[in-house]
């Protein structure tokens, strides 16, 4: 019975509450009836929605605890932290003291920050300082060192920095409340136990959605309310989110896509290629299904959260994918950090100074200047641009700030060249569709005929994979260019026909999906050695991919993963569905009659489990 026990209430870091576990529905489904029992107690008014918000804190911070073990610890400073300093902006505000209301919002962003990087950065500064200054220096886990300290025993590892699970998240959480405190978006929580439940609310603590307090903290003062067609609703997220999880993402991780990536040269360019689109499936069906899931618990219990995914495979430029995916992430990145930059409206101090900073990064991480000197031309020829071209000042500056907020996406997500990247790309894609949006269709073809000109020439000068993939990428791109280019010569008007949509969103998704492979490479490794893995991960695919394929190998390849293939595609497929008919089937799910629910519920569990891997693959934006 004590071993019973002690496996219930004491953290094991082989076995945290995940979402897909049995073990986690049936602590949801004793929290769930305690819940219940306040909700409809006959106390009323403020005593219990105090009563629930605590009770909803401690689940919550039983949750982090199985979930990061010590880790609450910090979850608590943070939690204390913010809530004293916001109160502290806002008597400041309230006595008319502006700067030291300011200096207050700094002190906080410099805790939470500070925190974030060092959990996060840890072994990138350590290595930067080793190779400016010829040092051989080793992290060292102050806080395991002080936990050591009290407990006296050495069961802490000094010499390793673990990345708290979900720390990215509940940061920008407690950055956003105590910013909209500032700015006098909501009233700072009188009472620290409501907001502790704010931080800390367990079906989105660890890999989010992203919730802004000003949405959030208005809800904790709300009675609960749950109708038969939310409840509904609740149901269908979260059947759908362990879908997604466990039929989607984990079965096409396990039998095809980590094996891979993990070894990318024993396999063909062809399965290469399959792979790397595949992890744009898995890594949608994995993130998406776990907020689908935490916006289904959240729902349960009264509370709403916001939409993280709308469809983002059917977006028609990188624009609006970056609109449609980590929805939370890409608002709060609006909010706090490209309109403070300035915005669309002007580059201010912070544009030019993260320019720099990230220059310097960029000649860290790759230990060559071309990357800063690339980055800082950039940089100052936008500055030149914009002074001396003041027609283009808006759109010059609107670009630079966006392209600075998807760098440091990129390196939000971790200290690693091949983050880098990734958000670089997306940025740069951003911003080469907004100009070619605004083109001349003459112009436009004739662009296209010279980039691939240019790429057939350099491929036969230099015979390097990646030119030959770029090479075929911009070929296939100039032969859709040249049908609409004809067909606007014929019409004499850009009409956005469903065969145009089309061929926006397969070009989108293909873009998106080439960005996936530096991602995809730098996740899942020990920060000490991401770089070197990462960008050996990264090139090998992309010389497999732009070798000479042998295309024998496929139809076998296609008999022997006909199940990882026909997922794939129906997958695509669902996710391709016109949003009305989604709409549709989901609102019919969540108004059949009970027993009829209870019945579909069994049955789709039954399913789902049929899936279930040998090993059970953990969320991946766990990790950051």
């Amino acid at each position: 019975m004590i071993d019973v026990l002690r496996n219930i209430f004491l953290y094991d870091p082989t076995h945290p509450l995940l979402f897909t576990h049995f073990y986690f529905w049936a602590f949801f489904g004793i929290v769930y009836a305690l819940f219940a029992v306040i909700v409809e107690s006959k106390a009323k008014g403020r005593g219990k929605l105090h009563m629930r918000n605590v009770y909803l804190m401690a689940v919550s911070w039983f949750f982090y605890y199985k979930t990061s073990g010590i880790f609450l610890l910090l979850l608590a400073f943070v939690t204390l932290s913010d809530w004293l300093i916001a109160k502290r902006i806002h008597k400041s505000k309230v006595a008319s003291r502006e700067s030291r209301a300011k200096l207050w919002l700094v002190q906080s962003v410099v805790i939470d920050l500070g925190l974030l990087a060092y959990f996060k950065y840890a072994y990138f500064f350590t290595n930067m300082l080793n190779d400016m200054f010829g040092l051989s220096m080793q992290v060292f886990d102050i806080f395991a060192y002080i936990g050591n300290g009290f407990s006296e025993s050495g069961r802490f590892l000094v010499d390793t920095i673990i990345l708290p699970v979900g720390i990215s998240f509940y940061i920008f959480q407690v950055i956003s409340y105590t910013a909209d405190v500032y700015h006098g978006r909501i009233e700072p929580v009188k009472n620290i136990l409501d907001f502790g439940f704010y931080v800390s609310f367990f079906p989105q603590l660890v890999a989010g959605p992203i919730v802004r307090a000003s949405e959030f903290v208005p809800q904790l003062y709300k009675p609960y309310h749950l109708s038969r067609r939310h409840f509904g609703i609740a149901i269908f997220w979260i059947l759908n989110g362990l879908a997604k999880k466990i039929i989607l993402s984990d079965y096409l991780a396990v039998n095809l896509i980590d094996r891979v990536f993990d070894n990318p040269l024993l396999f063909s360019g062809f399965e290469n290629l399959f792979a790397l689109f595949g992890y744009s499936m898995q890594v949608y069906a994995d993130f998406s299904g776990y907020t689908d899931i935490a916006i289904g618990i959240a729902l349960l219990m009264g509370f709403y959260l916001p939409k993280n995914f709308n469809s983002p495979y059917k977006s028609q430029n990188p624009q609006e994918f970056w609109r449609r995916w980590h929805m939370s992430l890409s608002r709060w990145l609006k909010t706090y950090l490209y309109i403070p930059l300035g915005g669309n409206r002007e580059a201010t101090f912070g544009t030019y100074f993260w320019i720099g900073l990230i220059a310097i990064i960029a000649l860290i991480l790759t230990g060559s200047w071309l990357a800063a000197i690339i980055i800082a031309i950039i940089g100052l020829t936008v500055a030149l641009v914009a002074i001396t071209v003041p027609s283009h000042r808006k759109l010059l500056y609107a670009n630079l700030n966006s392209f600075i907020v998807m760098l440091l996406g990129g390196l939000w997500h971790g200290a690693s060249w091949n983050f880098m990247i990734w958000g670089g790309l997306n940025g740069l894609g951003m911003i080469i569709n907004k100009f070619w949006r605004v083109m001349n269709w003459h112009v436009r073809m004739g662009l296209m005929v010279v980039v691939t000109a240019l790429l057939y020439g350099a491929d036969a000068i230099w015979n390097l994979p990646v030119l030959h993939v770029f090479k075929i990428w911009a070929s296939i791109v100039a032969a859709g260019t040249l049908i609409r280019y004809v067909v606007w010569l014929i019409r004499h008007e850009e009409k956005q026909t469903w065969l145009a949509m089309s061929w926006n969103v397969l070009q989108t998704f293909t873009f998106i999906t080439f960005t996936r492979l530096f991602f995809r490479s730098s996740s899942n490794l020990d920060p000490a050695t991401a770089n070197q893995v990462a960008w050996e991960t990264a090139k090998n695919m992309m010389y497999q991919i732009g070798g000479a394929w042998d295309n024998s190998i496929i139809p076998p390849f296609l008999w022997e993963y006909r199940y990882v293939v026909t997922l794939f595609v129906l997958g695509m497929v669902i996710h391709w569905l016109p949003t009305k008919f989604k709409q549709w089937y989901r609102i019919n799910f969540a108004m059949m009659p009970l027993w009829l629910m209870v019945i579909v519920v069994v049955a789709a569990i039954v399913v789902i489990y049929q899936f279930i891997t040998a090993d059970m693959q953990p969320f991946i934006y766990f990790q950051f």
